[in-house]
């Protein structure tokens, strides 16, 4: 029994190492860092009252969270059919299969070089706005560039892989007995969906719009690229502190805003979904 629990911690010991070099330990520096004045000189809280108390930065912070939130909700809106589509309209393994890859592929490139693609494709001569004047639904190009809704299209377009493999996993391991039971009780297809089927699929929905927000909230690359310098999320001001003004206490204390701030919302949307079950 001893030698089985020497085992197990000894199994244990490397990925909590891990964990503490490259997970705490950073983000204890990151937050000693964010508790100093500038210089080093002393602890002072300074940092972050420059944050919460400038409405600039609550700016900022709106735009960030309105981007990650409206990017989330996408995702989920457009995710939910897509897996279902996968899930249960395809019947050819061949055909899924193709489509699974289809979805996965883009995430092996990287986030700048489709950010980059979606620059052209948004541009005032590009092919999304090309193909709006040729479809007759505009006379002068929309500028996407350098909005909010320029940054929500290449946002979208980078997390929803995520939102569909969460859902179709979880529409795939579903029992479907209980949709045959309760159509066997005289409901609807809809009302079958609505109370049956929504309910069970709600853990991979909850994932994914979990890992969705998370990476939304956070993302630098494409923000930084579709604004144009014209919209600023608090990742971009992050970076610019770390690599441009290298003020790193200033620099810490957006980051550990960020991090509570994010884990804060992330912490009542899992409340309200366990007292909403429950």
């Amino acid at each position: 029994m001893r030698s089985d629990l020497h085992k197990a911690m000894l199994l244990l010991a490397l990925p909590c190492l891990i964990f503490l070099a490259f997970f705490l330990v950073p983000l204890g520096v990151v937050l000693l860092s964010s508790l100093m004045a500038e210089g080093w000189q002393g602890a002072s809280l300074q940092h972050y009252a420059r944050i919460l108390l400038d409405q600039y930065h609550w700016d900022v912070i709106l735009v960030t969270f309105r981007i990650a939130l409206f990017t989330t909700l996408i995702c989920l809106l457009l995710g939910y059919p897509l897996a279902w589509f996968l899930v249960r309209v395809l019947r050819s393994s061949l055909w899924r299969r193709i489509f699974v890859i289809a979805l996965v592929v883009p995430l092996f490139t990287s986030n700048i070089v489709r950010s980059f693609g979606w620059m052209i494709m948004l541009g005032r001569n590009g092919q999304v706005n090309d193909t709006l004047r040729a479809l007759g639904l505009i006379d002068t190009p929309i500028r996407f560039i350098g909005t909010e809704t320029g940054i929500l299209i290449g946002m979208v377009y980078i997390l929803l892989p995520f939102v569909v493999l969460a859902v179709g996993t979880s529409l795939s391991q579903m029992n479907r007995g209980l949709e045959y039971a309760s159509s066997d009780l005289g409901a609807s297809p809809f009302r079958t969906f609505l109370h049956v089927t929504l309910p069970l699929s709600l853990p991979g929905l909850a994932s994914g719009a979990i890992m969705v927000f998370a990476l939304a909230v956070s993302a630098y690359v494409t923000p930084a690229l579709l604004s144009g310098g014209r919209v600023t999320v608090l990742s971009m001001l992050i970076y610019q502190q770390y690599s441009t003004v290298f003020n790193f206490n200033y620099g810490g204390a957006l980051s550990i805003v960020l991090l509570v701030l994010t884990l804060a919302l992330v912490a009542l949307a899992n409340r309200a979904g366990h007292v909403r079950g429950g």
